[in-house]
């Protein structure tokens, strides 16, 4: 049975836009220069997760989804999604700009990768000052109006901007043209999908010198031209509560800020859970096992689960569940 909180090998990505965060502030290990990302729950192929800890150690997420099924993530999870895990879950660090871009709903991904879309939301750890996230246009357009913005270079004249400070929320539907901006650590939920089209990206080139790709005819496809997308989320934030903060139909996060100790009853839920540390560190108590997570750190906890407890003198975490 399982019944302990697993941890996973990090996947680190080099990225053009990445930096030192990741190691220097949330202690991840890496000789790559500019680490932009922390990939801590992945299904992805060719980048699936390895355990860290305990007597599943060393076996992969796809081992132990097609060794126990239902009882890592839940009788409905599995009977959707088989031996798939259904979030990709990462720790983002943008030392500069990231291309605008923008990720298919489930129907297009379908219909031209065979895939899953890519539904997101983030979670800001850190963000320096005057850092900025785009999210949507600042007006209406027309997708006419949008190739010629596309074919002008002033893609970045019609964006929508957002300052950002720590524990701030967005939600990202496909569709949404967004990136994130310099100076901003966050944690990223998502579907388990690696498909982005990238329709700007400040004139960058690759290591060889070239341009960096534009997916200009799938974007158009993808885009919701519609303008001033809501997609910062508000949410309470009652200490040793759960805090809606994003509740859709591909994953929900709560906001539990942590003092003391928390217990958490999962005996009637039917999924699996994910904790992602944003803030401190705390010990995950269930059965007979410990586990500490620490800022930076994630955990996933089986289905099978029926009492978890939180302690910890001063811990913010994001519970995800599907």
């Amino acid at each position: 049975m399982l019944n302990y909180p697993i941890k996973f090998y990090p996947i680190l990505k080099e990225k053009i836009w990445g930096g030192t965060k990741l190691v220097s502030k949330l202690n991840k290990k890496s000789t790559l220069k500019n680490v932009g990302e922390s990939w801590e729950l992945s299904d992805v192929e060719d980048n699936v997760s390895t355990v860290s800890n305990g007597k599943l150690k060393g076996k992969s997420l796809r081992e132990l989804l097609e060794t126990y099924k239902s009882e890592l993530v839940g009788e409905n999870n599995y009977a959707h999604f088989g031996n798939n895990f259904p979030l990709l879950i990462k720790f983002i660090d943008a030392k500069e700009d990231l291309s605008v871009q923008v990720h298919p709903n489930d129907e297009l991904a379908k219909k031209l990768h065979n895939s899953f879309g890519k539904t997101e939301m983030w979670y800001i750890m850190q963000a320096d000052s005057g850092s900025k996230l785009i999210v949507g246009f600042s007006k209406e357009i027309t997708p006419d109006q949008y190739l010629n913005y596309v074919a002008e270079k002033k893609i970045p004249s019609i964006l929508n901007y957002e300052r950002v400070k720590a524990g701030d929320a967005f939600f990202i539907e496909p569709g949404t043209v967004h990136t994130i901006g310099a100076g901003i650590l966050l944690a990223e939920i998502q579907q388990t999908s690696d498909i982005t089209y990238r329709i700007y990206d400040w004139d960058r080139v690759d290591d060889q010198g070239n341009p960096r790709t534009l997916h200009t005819d799938l974007a158009i496809e993808a885009i919701n031209f519609s303008d001033k997308i809501k997609a910062k989320h508000n949410y309470s934030t009652f200490i040793n509560s759960l805090n809606t903060v994003v509740k859709c139909a591909y994953f929900s996060t709560n906001f539990i800020h942590v003092v003391g100790e928390k217990e958490l009853d999962y005996a009637e839920t039917d999924t699996f859970v994910v904790f992602m540390c944003v803030q401190g560190k705390a010990s995950i108590l269930m059965d007979k096992y410990s586990e500490t997570i620490n800022y930076g750190e994630t955990v996933l906890i089986p289905a099978t689960a029926e009492k978890v407890v939180i302690a910890s003198k001063n811990c913010k975490l994001l519970e995800v569940t599907v």
